[in-house]
């Protein structure tokens, strides 16, 4: 497939290599010309891991999302979700096909129907859209043009709003560990770095301002007090899920099966131990700051959402509020985020949103 990257992060960079590696014909996008500078050097992404060493080639660099857009086959956007709602207006105004399908690598949680909202608001007309539950690489860039692949995914959710198949059928395709999720809802709920990244982000922020950020997240920030916090605030997840019918894995197991601790793994064998022997993601620094993704994307793109769907449930979800409430005390940044309004579903019964999402 002729397949346009949208991102030249850590996340964008990983899709390229492995995509590439695969056979399918690559263009990149990058909101920053800098950004993309260093891959442009050398034709291409130069990648170290687990998947080897090498240079992946990319056919083209896009600097607009214009028209140019009806060249490729589908689309996939690994940027941070919080940069969903503006690269989805640029889409929406900048006449996206609507035979070109949009894969979010990844959604988290509210991905597809935040996509729905913006295009709804501004056209007629909308591409498919599948989301991913989380990324299917565990990826960083520590040199401009180089990006660290410590971990493939295994198995990560993928879902689509009723009338978008089509996108989540192309994601199976490019994606080979995609697993099909009853709906949006449950894919959502099966965003494991809202249930990871805020106990550590919260309860280690004084040490992550001190040190800059000079421990390792998964391993040294995997206290009993922090594992205490991530048991509560995964069990409230699972409550809300079972208010919309799922049933789905406590966060060790759906960990297990994306990959990333081991494959004997088991929710009773204790969180923090068992994520800080998790391979891929062991040797991770800890934000260096406070404006670090972890607080700028898992706060306002994973809490706020899940406690917009717990509302809409009538679910109590008091640790991921005051999770939520303390993260955004500490930062100083308390952005709209992906809220019910930004997915399109404020005023919705949770009879009406489960309609939305099932087509019923």
């Amino acid at each position: 497939m002729k397949v346009l990257v949208a991102g030249a992060g850590a996340g964008g960079a990983a899709t390229a290599v492995q995509l590439s590696m695969a056979g399918h014909e690559i263009s990149m996008w990058g909101r920053h010309e800098d950004t993309l500078a260093p891959f442009r050097e050398v034709g291409g992404v130069r990648y170290e891991g687990v998947l080897g060493e090498g240079i992946a080639r990319v056919g083209g660099w896009l600097n607009d999302l214009d028209v140019t857009a009806n060249r490729f086959d589908a689309a996939v956007v690994a940027l941070p979700v919080f940069a969903h709602e503006s690269l989805a207006r640029a889409m929406a105004l900048g006449h996206w096909p609507v035979s070109v399908p949009v894969v979010l690598n990844p959604g988290h949680t509210g991905g597809a129907l935040e996509f729905r909202r913006v295009f709804r608001d501004l056209r007629r007309d909308r591409p498919p859209v599948a989301e991913l539950s989380t990324l299917t690489f565990v990826a960083r860039k520590y040199q401009p043009g180089t990006v660290t692949i410590s971990g493939v995914a295994s198995l990560v959710r993928g879902a689509c709003l009723p009338g978008d198949e089509f996108a989540l059928e192309i994601a199976t395709q490019l994606f080979p560990c995609v697993d099909r999720a009853p709906d949006v809802l449950a894919s959502g709920l099966c965003n494991v770095n809202m249930m990871l990244h805020p106990p550590g982000a919260v309860l280690a922020a004084a040490w992550v301002e001190a040190t800059g950020g000079a421990f390792t997240f998964y391993r040294d920030a995997m206290t009993p007090g922090v594992e205490r916090v991530m048991i509560a605030l995964d069990r409230e997840r699972l409550n809300v899920a079972a208010a919309y019918g799922h049933r789905l894995p406590a966060l060790i197991d759906e960990m297990r099966r994306i990959g990333t601790v081991a494959p004997s793994a088991d929710a009773t064998d204790g969180y923090a131990a068992t994520i800080a022997a998790g391979e891929a993601n062991r040797r991770i620094a800890a934000p260096d700051s406070l404006s670090h993704r972890y607080y700028r994307e898992d706060f306002s793109h994973g809490l706020v959402p899940f406690l917009e769907l717990a509302a809409i449930a009538g679910v109590p979800t008091p640790v991921a509020a005051a999770l939520r409430e303390i993260g955004a005390a500490a930062t100083g940044e308390r952005s709209r985020g992906r809220d019910a309004a930004a997915m399109g579903v404020a005023g919705l019964s949770r009879d009406a949103l489960l309609a939305l999402v099932r087509g019923a």
